[in-house]
């Protein structure tokens, strides 16, 4: 019995089409064969000679370069700190609040109209200060964010009854963080005693360029602060030194002066002191 003529031609078709592809990939791997040989032909291979004190030369890691600053990162853009950024924080806005030590007396804020203590006749912060936070912004190119410069008594007594002798209230201390380092208090603490390394009016005066741990638990702070003959730093943590005008959520620096240098002088609160600002 004969097969169906078209079934006959479709099996013939699958091998031709089978036999063309077989053709057609040993073509192609014979090509690749003889390519092959030709490469290796060609191929030429010649000694190096070196001597016995020859070396390899070493080849330098890259170098790390810093992106450079953007025309609003540098120092240039930013204001420069004055007396003026000290001036009290007082507001008549502030509601009332209730005397820790005399609950039936309730404690006002000042309305910050006032002036800035007189220090030996003039009105003003100790300078010392305000060229430590000058440094600190331009070494860093970032904006100094002074949460509390001066305070009046009144102002003092609502934002921190318990800090009753506080050098704020004779022009004598400094609170303050960098925009952008909130969380590096302790390289900010570095920079401020570079400055005395750096400032050519310190230069081999031992009692202002070597500072010291203040270890006394008084300071109320996990980290020891440092002090020279001139200032007191101290770094206030997340959980640490809060009160009404310091009320955000970054550690902060504090800065307190010892020794006043132009006058030769101890730096001490004294109420004279701390009252004698103009009012109005």
């Amino acid at each position: 019995m004969t097969q169906p003529m078209p079934l006959f031609r479709a099996r013939n078709r699958t091998i031709l089409f089978l036999t063309i592809i077989a053709i057609l990939t040993s073509c192609s791997g014979l090509e690749r064969t003889e390519r092959e040989k030709l490469k290796k032909q060609n191929c030429k291979t010649e000694y190096i000679y070196r001597k016995e004190n020859d070396y390899q030369s070493p080849i330098a890691l890259p170098a790390h370069t810093p992106r450079s600053l953007y025309p609003w990162e540098s120092e240039a853009h930013l204001p420069r700190i004055t007396k003026d950024f000290f001036r009290c924080k007082g507001s008549p806005l502030s509601p009332p609040l209730l005397s820790p030590n005399d609950p039936s007396t309730p404690l006002s804020d000042c309305d910050a109209t006032h002036g800035l203590p007189i220090l030996h006749n003039k009105e003003g912060v100790y300078p010392i200060l305000i060229d430590l936070l000058n440094y600190v912004q331009k070494k860093t190119g970032k904006r100094v964010i002074i949460t509390c410069g001066h305070r009046c008594p009144l102002h003092n007594t609502y934002a921190a009854p318990d800090a009753k002798t506080s050098k704020h209230q004779i022009g004598a201390e400094v609170d303050f963080y960098i925009q952008g380092m909130e969380d590096r208090p302790q390289e900010i603490a570095g920079l401020l005693m570079q400055y005395y390394q750096e400032i050519p009016l310190y230069q081999n005066q031992k009692e202002y360029q070597i500072f010291q741990r203040y270890e006394k638990p008084d300071a109320n702070v996990a980290i020891q602060p440092w002090l020279n003959k001139e200032v007191y730093i101290k770094i206030n943590q997340r959980h640490e030194g809060r009160d009404l005008d310091n009320h955000h959520p970054h550690p902060y620096l504090t800065i307190q002066v010892r020794y006043d240098r132009i006058h030769n002088e101890k730096v001490a609160y004294e109420w004279a002191k701390a009252a004698n600002y103009p009012r109005g």
